[in-house]
């Protein structure tokens, strides 16, 4: 008689990797939950506008080939990438979102006690990917103004650093990169280095003298840009993101990537999405327009705020963070709160935005009342 497992035979003796008992858990943006009150989320950095008709198109005509592989090559979409930015198409690969590139890279190029140097706060699935690839993670502090200090971030590589993470703009601080930093700090980090350029809010950096990524692909042998169609391009839902690396690097992306994790119809929708540019940027204009009108707004409310080149704002609550919170939920306002350190809050509708601001004058009067001394104390 074959032997069955009781139900009271005791745990599983299965060993799970050491890494996972310090792995920070990834905390996605909440969503609106059941409420009375009228509900914007604006927690995910996700695009306010639907689907651009062609791109809806070029996906539901997708829908009946459902029961079938994609195109594991994604030969189209990486053509048209590829000619869009005038590089090589070996030097470009995809990915199911740019987040899970730049998971490959890591991978690709660390091995177990290796080191991954970033700034700090930044994209908080860094840590997460390093973690899971045995590297050991170095937290470079931001400067005072939420900006990367490139100058401490090149002090922390050691023989040891195989990549560098330069996430510009930053998230969730939205500050980014300027070119002559940049070239300043490419100039003090070994060849044997790789830079990786995560650039996935590019399309709302309207900053001149900001870095761009695909200069310094062209410029450096060590550079990675990463891209992605979920911010500007309104795709998050249908994951899918991308490299352009030297063509050794974009092979061994390839080779370590989920076989068949793009979809058809995010390629489809991809290509669709570069096919419609114009439209593309006229919506970028029009979130920038916001994104720059709820900045001056916060700052004539008082708030000590940086200026953004992202998709979203940054409020630096510290230790207030958890009150500041529950006040916008109590406005519907749906946010994502970094525990004692601050508040990231996506550009909206023009609705959403406003009521935005009006939570976030609330939240100011309560933070300072809070402070303010007493008559008599």
């Amino acid at each position: 008689m074959p032997h069955q497992a009781s139900q009271d035979s005791g745990r599983s003796s299965v060993s799970l990797r050491s890494a996972l008992q310090s792995l920070p858990p990834y905390k996605p943006g909440k969503s609106a939950a059941s409420s009375d009150v009228v509900q914007y989320k604006l927690s995910s950095n996700e695009n306010p506008y639907p689907p651009l008709p062609s791109v809806l198109d070029a996906v539901n005509q997708m829908t009946p080939e459902m029961n079938l592989y994609p195109d594991m090559t994604c030969r189209a979409v990486t053509e048209a990438v590829a000619s869009r930015w005038g590089v090589e198409p070996s030097c470009v690969s995809f990915g199911s979102g740019s987040v899970e590139v730049a998971s490959q890279i890591i991978r690709s190029v660390c091995e177990e006690g290796d080191e991954v140097v970033f700034a700090w706060r930044s994209f908080e699935a860094y840590p997460i990917l390093t973690g899971l690839a045995g590297a050991t993670a170095v937290k470079v502090p931001l400067t005072e103004d939420e900006r990367h200090d490139l100058p401490a971030m090149a002090a922390a590589v050691t023989p040891r650093t195989k990549v560098v993470l330069v996430c510009t703009p930053n998230n969730p601080t939205g500050t980014s990169v300027t070119a002559e930093e940049l070239h300043e700090f490419m100039a003090q980090v070994p060849q044997d280095v790789l830079v990786v350029v995560d650039e996935a809010y590019v399309h709302f950096n309207v900053d001149p003298a900001a870095a761009r990524g695909i200069d310094f692909f062209r410029a450096y042998p060590n550079v990675v840009v990463l891209h992605t169609f979920s911010k500007a391009y309104g795709l998050a839902g249908l994951r899918i993101g991308y490299a352009i690396a030297p063509d050794y690097i974009s092979a061994a992306l390839r080779a370590v990537a989920i076989p068949f994790g793009v979809s058809n119809m995010a390629q489809q929708a991809a290509l669709a999405s570069l096919g419609a540019e114009a439209e593309v940027e006229e919506r970028i204009t029009a979130l920038v327009e916001q994104r720059d009108h709820v900045h001056r707004q916060l700052t004539e409310q008082g708030w000590d705020v940086v200026e953004s080149q992202a998709n979203f704002v940054w409020l630096r609550t510290g230790a207030r963070t958890a009150e500041a919170e529950e006040i916008f939920s109590r406005h519907g306002v749906i946010v994502r709160a970094f525990a004692d350190e601050g508040i990231r809050v996506s550009i909206g509708s023009p609705a959403g935005n406003q009521t935005f601001i009006v939570a976030a004058q609330d939240v100011l009067n309560h933070l300072n009342a809070a402070t303010t001394p007493r008559n008599g104390s």
